[in-house]
């Protein structure tokens, strides 16, 4: 059965393989790509961070992280607020640049939220449908899953990135 303990305990894998990615990580290593077409460690650390932050505060009720902490002030990117990653050109990905403590303090707070707002389900709230444009309807857990796995996947690729600007002598 799905519980808020278990949830948090995976959003905590999440944030653990960001932290590690991050660790030590200077500029050249963060914007590193391994092809024009590829993507960094910190777009890849922005995106993840980016959907968490969408899609839950889209089922909280409550303004983005990115908006209300005045992170995309901070990042000033010029794809705009509502930008969260998807369809990005290279062009776009490149524009993402941000130091080690910047992605890790948006991740951080987003992260924080989410362990904060995961205790408050009941557990009939995970069968709760969040989104009617998909068939069958998203349902709390589906979508929290959904999130979850993309987060992860991100962070995995993050990390390889990071493997291969080491090789690079990053």
């Amino acid at each position: 059965m799905l519980s808020s303990e278990l949830l948090i305990d995976a959003y905590g894998r999440i944030r653990g393989a960001v932290h590690n990615v991050l660790a030590d990580a200077g500029p050249g290593m963060l914007a590193y790509r391994p092809d024009s077409q590829a993507n960094s460690i910190a777009w890849l650390v922005w995106h993840l961070t980016r959907v968490q932050d969408d899609h839950l505060s889209e089922i909280m009720h409550q303004e983005q992280v990115w908006t209300s902490g005045g992170w995309a002030e901070r990042f000033a990117l010029p794809s705009g607020t509502d930008a969260t990653g998807y369809g990005q050109t290279a062009l776009e990905v490149g524009q993402v640049r941000a130091d080690a403590d910047q992605l890790g303090g948006y991740f951080d707070a987003v992260h924080s939220r989410t362990v904060a707002w995961l205790p408050t389900l009941a557990a009939t709230d995970f069968a709760r449908v969040v989104d009617l444009r998909w068939t069958p309807p998203v349902t709390l857990a589906v979508r929290l899953i959904s999130v979850l796995a993309d987060d992860l996947q991100h962070a995995g690729q993050a990390a390889y990135v990071r493997g291969l600007a080491e090789r690079a002598g990053l």
